[in-house]
């Protein structure tokens, strides 16, 4: 598999102490597709191959797998030793997706702008295709990962298992629901977030760097990066949920609203919200920049910024 755009691609980095992120950003997410499309072998049946397929493929945004190879490439590390990993992490992400759409969860229609996965292979199959997926990012990292030594291997396991279960984005997901339709703190509203959406943004930095053999300094430098873009993620996403249409969402734009949940901008209105993400990138900047001397954090740096600048 190909690494990401390394620190010396003249296409990302340019002039000496420039750093081309649309450039960076494009060549990671095309390498990306290419590895989630090589990850899927013939299952069978074939029906759970499709839908397996029709959401893993369905585009996005990528960012998952590419903070965790940029992590790698921060710690040192071959980004290409990373990409198994990387294409883990989206395996769950879409997981995730795949059943938070269902009608037992947030009953969606819509996803990326096409019908979501259920609506095309009922809800069965759409759990099931969950299901696999999620078995499958396990596969990819215990399995299909040459070259990474076997006790880095079990550390990124164990990452993906808090994560990906009651203590991460199941449990915030449960809460979630449990919530609908009541008053809401922002201590809760954050214990869900911090759950649900920041606990697997916490692993695609920490496997990336634990690939690479990263030190605990930089690990509790992106522990503390990775807790204030994750927040910061959701705000902007419930921001979005407001502010946007459907169309340029690709989801279903006021289904917070619809759903009577409490979000970021209902508990403090738009500007604050808009000035808490603000100050959480920054923070998540900060963390980084003691091992930013040579520019090696600039991708995490730019990704940082992305995430309160993006339109969708």
């Amino acid at each position: 598999m190909s690494a990401a755009v390394t620190t010396t691609d003249s296409t990302s980095r340019g002039e000496p102490g420039h750093f081309d992120f649309a450039a960076y950003l494009e060549s990671s997410r095309q390498q990306v597709e290419q590895a989630l499309d090589g990850s899927l072998g013939p299952e069978r049946p074939e029906s759970l191959r499709e839908a397996m397929r029709y959401s893993l493929l369905a585009g996005g945004k990528r960012l998952r797998p590419i903070l965790c190879l940029a992590a790698c490439e921060l710690a040192g590390g071959d980004a290409a030793l990373a990409m198994p990993t990387a294409v883990a992490l989206e395996m769950i992400h879409t997981m995730s997706l795949i059943h938070d759409d269902l009608p037992a969860m947030d009953n969606d229609d819509l996803r990326r702008g096409m019908p979501t996965n259920h609506k095309v292979y009922g809800e069965a199959n759409a759990i099931l295709a969950g299901d696999a997926l999620l078995t499958r990012a396990f596969e990819m990292v215990a399995l299909r990962s040459p070259g990474v030594p076997a006790e880095q291997l079990i550390k990124v396991v164990g990452e993906l298992s808090l994560a990906s279960g009651a203590p991460g984005l199941v449990g915030g997901q449960v809460v979630d629901l449990e919530c609908e339709g009541k008053d809401v703190d922002l201590e809760t509203l954050e214990y869900i977030h911090l759950h649900k959406t920041g606990a697997l943004l916490r692993s695609c930095v920490l496997t990336g760097a634990l690939i690479a053999g990263a030190s605990e300094a930089l690990l509790a430098a992106l522990t503390t990066y990775a807790r204030g873009i994750g927040l910061a993620f959701q705000i902007i996403d419930d921001i979005l949920d407001v502010t946007a249409s459907s169309e340029v969402l690709g989801k279903t734009a006021g289904k917070d609203l619809t759903a009577d949940k409490t979000t970021y901008p209902k508990l403090l209105g738009l500007e604050e919200s808009r000035q808490r993400a603000d100050a959480l990138v920054a923070e998540a900047k900060q963390a980084l920049e003691p091992f930013n001397s040579n520019g090696s954090a600039a991708p995490l740096l730019a990704l940082a910024d992305y995430i309160t600048s993006r339109d969708r």
